[in-house]
């Protein structure tokens, strides 16, 4: 237990002269108060950890968990806090995907390797970007949230409200950025950890202790701002077990029914298998770009289907409430036309901000107030072209379905 203490120390001495080097000290608090709210705490996976010396952590966000710092930071303190656990980690991160695709992608990415006992989750950043519909912000994250509890009622969630630039201009001007207002929103009905970084960032650069052009730099932090995400992560894990342990873990109160009826916490991943083609699409066993543009992991050299040039078209029938598919966006990306259950046509643009220079995954909701039962999808590339796109295609990886 001493050689775990001083190892525990000596890890968070070693980070924190890391960061005083730049003149911040992790321990001085701007404003005299914390960036976290413990609400129901981590005690059932520390009673999992310390008693029965097995654990599973899950780590689900967008490329700042994806990318090597903060996660692999974590990794290192939980294993030195629990040197004689043996610790299975989930590294679920996918660039460009907010809680929306979140709670789409659960069961496969995460709930398919068994029970979790604790969860990291972040999507603040990408919901700013990526999610123009406050409600879907609420309803992704309470989707995922949801599904994780009922899956396993013990499992400690904690939220990690990563910082940009636009949350830094709604505090400045007294404002709580829609992404964080909506995710808090499910923070605190479901009893949920969450660590505001985002402020924390604000105040302290706002205090003169750093500054984001030199320091922080970008979105996608510097190793100094993973340093400083990785300092509050365990500011706030050391003070939530420094609690007193009950005697037994203790389920979480499960809302008895969600914040938002649309909520997607029945979203999954629907198989391309069952699409019917109708003209001008193909199934491909190993897709990849022939223009040289960049691609995502997992959504190359895998099977989807493409369609290309206005007119091609596929159908399929599902069962639920909402239904959309999950793409790749590129240099390409078409307009879709589409129609549910034979009614009115409606049209959306693939095309992303971000779609000249890359194949990006990307969600794409097209309806989510169905009412519950058996439904029929037509979809079609349409003639028009979305503006700066350089053609008109479709490719899709998996359905979604809630």
């Amino acid at each position: 237990m001493i050689r775990h203490v001083c190892l525990l120390a000596l890890t968070l001495v070693a980070q924190m002269t890391r960061l005083s080097q730049g003149g911040y000290d992790p321990n001085v608090l701007p404003q005299g108060h914390e960036y976290y709210e413990l609400r129901q705490g981590l005690s059932n996976c520390r009673l999992k950890f310390e008693r029965e010396k097995r654990g599973r952590i899950a780590f689900l966000g967008g490329s700042i968990t994806a990318s090597k710092g903060w996660r692999d930071d974590v990794i290192r303190y939980f294993q030195t806090r629990f040197p004689e656990t043996e610790l299975d980690f989930i590294s679920a991160g996918i660039s460009s995907l907010g809680s929306v695709p979140h709670a789409f992608r659960l069961q496969r990415d995460v709930l398919s390797h068994g029970p979790v006992d604790l969860l990291f989750v972040e999507a603040a950043v990408n919901d700013t970007t990526n999610t123009p519909d406050r409600d879907q912000m609420l309803r992704g994250m309470e989707g995922l949230v949801r599904q994780m509890r009922l899956q396993n009622p013990l499992v400690d969630i904690v939220h990690l409200h990563f910082v940009m630039p636009e949350h830094m201009r709604d505090y400045s001007r007294g404002m709580v950025p829609a992404s964080i207002f909506q995710h808090e929103k499910v923070a605190v009905a479901y009893g949920n950890v969450s660590v505001n970084l985002s402020l924390e960032v604000t105040e302290r650069i706002a205090a003169g202790e750093f500054t984001w052009d030199d320091d922080f730099k970008n979105l996608h932090p510097a190793p100094f701002g993973h340093a400083l995400y990785f300092n509050s992560i365990t500011r706030m894990t050391e003070a939530a077990f420094a609690q007193p342990l009950p005697q037994q873990a203790l389920p979480h109160p499960l809302p008895s029914s969600p914040l938002d009826a649309r909520s997607y916490f029945r979203g999954r991943f629907g198989p391309i298998e069952d699409v019917r083609l109708v003209r001008g699409f193909q199934r491909e066993t190993a897709w990849q770009p022939t223009d040289g543009k960049g691609t995502r992991a997992g959504f190359v050299n895998v099977p989807a289907l493409v369609g290309s040039g206005p007119g091609a078209e596929m159908e399929f029938a599902f069962e639920g409430t909402a239904v959309g598919l999950f793409i790749t966006a590129g240099p390409d990306a078409g307009v879709i036309e589409y129609r549910i259950d034979g009614g009115e046509t409606r049209s959306i643009s693939t095309f992303t901000p971000w779609s000249q220079g890359l194949h990006l995954p990307w969600a794409v909701l097209l309806d989510d107030g169905l009412a519950p039962g058996k439904h029929t999808v037509n979809i079609r590339i349409s003639t028009e072209l979305a503006p700066q796109a350089t053609g008109s295609a479709l490719r899709v990886f998996h359905l979604l379905l809630n």
